[in-house]
């Protein structure tokens, strides 16, 4: 008799902790796909069988004509906003009720993680962002210009010493060393040629701390969907000992050596210790013209937010330096690499950004400037198109800190109740691949971003730097980092495709982010100038 009794506790556990977090989303009369047996609807991403951005068209598109849906991280329910006019609800509107990212990592396992601008949550992260936004202003966009460009220069230079008309280059290795000496430049006051010192202990530390394609990180994320109390009691890091210890040493030697010997360089370090001294205001004009289309705007709800009365400590400036290199290392270099395709496969658009290039550098007396640079229309236009078809931010995320509803707005919704902690996410990745929103959503259009054009875009649709308050703080250092650089290379080659260029592109699956199945393999053309 005891088996019998047995087995049925053991079917009732399995419904209760396996089959019936799955029905969460029907219970509550929201529209959801069929997820699988613990999987959710993540089965063929965690299995490597479709990419992160194929999963996210896929949610976006199994329940349409709807403004929302659900599906399942695993057991984890999460709702997926799909209408712009409810996204801007959400994450603007309604913004304090929605705060926070969801949290991957133990709060106080991981210091060097939990302390940085995108892992602080509430009161912590409305003071960080208060007393950190004015160091991304356009006006310090411009201060760290120079150091910027010199890193282009540096790039330039190594493949016009190459005896070879046609450079065959992988692009995303050299962009990832690119955005490493920029990185290392402008946040952490190292300066660094990667191109030359392949194996830089700054770059080889930046490759460690940025790798998802590792089985032991994936593996991290899986326990912590699975079982959030787990990861907590096993204090799961986010990076290990090694990086934290080298970065966390590199911004207090940099500091101390900074305060004694009196060294001012126009970079994120100095920003953030005039931060911690003096605190920094807002200092934008309108006559600095600021980065393109894609910026994000500081939000009201943070620009005059009370900034933190805690002191910035050498702990806290590390945190925001390594984050901001984590997501210039990657993110960065993969909208490069994604651009450079793009050129490459599209000479039409190239050619006339090269022209552009040309007639900037005749107007600008053979040097480039910073208001010549942020000038360039075309540019902007091909980068903006680039973030639309390629946006890194593939989607993004918020929590729900305090109950909320969401009111009934078509005849087959009901007013659907939010308990704190529901997870939202906002497919960052699949409305920019809307027909509705942008017709043809394959095809590389730089004319979608003209001045005839880019009033015509939905609002809510093009969010390559997310939206609201808790949008990306380093837009136009992104967008200046990659303009520069652009700039530089089509000022003497051409991009073309090569041999191991695969056309179509496809997109690998064992990343979070966007990568090329078999790299970006392309090349770097001299160009013959009359």
């Amino acid at each position: 008799m005891w088996w019998i009794l047995a087995a049925v506790a053991a079917v009732a556990s399995a419904y209760w902790f396996l089959i019936r977090p799955h029905k969460y989303w029907v219970k509550k009369g929201v529209k959801q796909g069929s997820p699988t047996f613990i999987f959710g609807d993540s089965w063929a991403q965690t299995m490597q069988k479709q990419s992160f951005s194929e999963m996210i068209e896929m949610i976006y598109n199994m329940c349409p004509n709807t403004r929302y849906s659900g599906f399942y991280q695993f057991l984890q329910p999460t709702l997926f906003l799909k209408d712009p006019e409810l996204i801007k609800q959400i994450t603007v509107k309604d913004f304090d009720h929605f705060v926070d990212h969801q949290r991957f990592i133990p709060e106080d396992s991981d210091p060097l993680w939990s302390n940085n601008l995108f892992a602080l949550n509430g009161k912590r992260w409305r003071e960080m962002r208060a007393t950190l936004s004015p160091a991304f202003t356009s006006s310090k966009m411009k201060y760290m210009f120079s150091l910027i460009s010199q890193s282009g220069e540096q790039f330039v230079n190594y493949f016009l010493k190459k005896n070879e008309d046609v450079i065959t280059v992988e692009m995303k290795d050299v962009f990832t060393r690119f955005a490493n000496d920029v990185i290392a430049n402008t946040a952490f006051g190292v300066e660094c040629d990667s191109l030359v010192d392949r194996q830089n202990e700054f770059y080889v530390m930046g490759k460690e701390a940025t790798d998802f394609s590792s089985f032991w990180t994936n593996l991290k994320f899986i326990l912590y969907f699975l079982t959030p109390t787990l990861s907590d009691l096993f204090k799961v890091r986010f990076f290990s000992e090694e990086v934290n210890k080298f970065f966390t040493s590199l911004v207090k030697t940099n500091i101390q050596s900074r305060e004694k010997h009196g060294v001012v360089r126009p970079d994120m370090i100095h920003l953030l210790l005039e931060a911690r001294k003096n605190g920094l205001k807002h200092e934008d004009s309108p006559s600095i013209q600021d980065t393109g289309f894609a910026t994000v705007e500081e939000h009201e709800f943070t620009k005059n937010a009370k900034k933190s009365e805690r002191e910035i400590t050498d702990q806290d400036i590390a945190s925001q330096a390594l984050i901001f290199f984590f997501a210039g290392f990657d993110t960065v270099s993969s909208l490069m690499s994604l651009m450079s395709y793009e050129l490459a496969v599209n000479p039409d658009v190239q050619d006339k950004l090269v022209q552009e290039v040309d007639d900037t550098l005749e107007t600008c007396g053979g040097k480039i400037s910073y208001e010549g640079l942020l000038g360039m229309k075309y540019l902007d236009m091909v980068v903006s198109e680039s973030l639309r078809k390629w946006p890194n931010a593939i989607s993004t995320d918020r929590i729900c800190t305090k109950p909320y509803t969401i009111e009934p707005k078509n005849p087959d919704e009901k007013p659907l109740h939010l308990e704190k902690g529901t997870n939202i996410w906002i497919p960052t990745f699949a409305i920019h691949r809307d027909p509705e929103y942008y017709p043809e959503p394959g095809r590389f259009d730089p004319e979608r971003f003209s001045d005839e054009n880019k009033a015509n875009i939905k609002p809510y649709t093009y969010l390559p730097f997310g939206t609201g308050p808790r949008n990306c703080i380093g837009s136009r250092f992104a967008l200046l980092e990659t303009k520069i650089l652009f700039f530089y290379i089509l000022s003497h080659f051409r991009i073309v495709p090569v041999q191991k260029t695969p056309i179509p592109l496809v997109l690998c699956k064992k990343q979070f982010n966007l990568n090329a199945e078999k790299g970006f393999w392309l090349g770097l053309k001299r160009r013959c100038k009359i």
